[in-house]
């Protein structure tokens, strides 16, 4: 049995901030920063990608409310990241779906995302080659 199953079966403990019937939402062990948070569907799904639109709407109808809980629960609380890892190479270390909400506190409050700035190495054509490689699996 996975580790999150558990911890939704109640074998391991955890520190649970929000729980129905779909999901589960508790304290990260690690937290990254005070209130780090996960959300995960009490229904196994490995990761984002093998949800379907009905797990999809059972998970992510409850992200803004627990947010919002987050964020009132400390006025030092400036923001919030979401963040959702899929597979390894995408940082994914439990193979359960889960969704981090990570309170920020200030620039300095030791997390952060690096987004590259590529646009020089895109043409219109390049655009489109991708948007087009991408418009097809639907």
């Amino acid at each position: 049995m996975h580790f999150f199953c558990k911890i939704i079966n109640n074998e391991i403990p955890s520190y649970t901030i929000f729980e129905n019937d779909d999901v589960k939402a508790f304290l990260d062990i690690s937290q990254t920063t005070p209130g780090h948070t996960l959300v995960i569907p009490k229904k196994h799904r490995d990761s984002l990608l093998s949800f379907d639109r009905e797990d999809a709407r059972n998970v992510f109808q409850y992200i803004p409310e627990i947010a919002r809980a987050i964020k009132a629960s400390n006025t030092d609380i400036k923001g919030i990241n979401l963040l959702n890892n899929n597979g390894e190479v995408a940082y994914q270390s439990v193979f359960h779906a889960h969704i981090h909400l990570i309170p920020r506190y200030s620039e300095q409050d030791d997390f952060s995302i690096h987004f590259s700035e590529n646009q020089s190495h895109y043409t219109p054509e390049k655009y489109e080659e991708l948007a087009k490689s991408i418009k097809t699996q639907f």
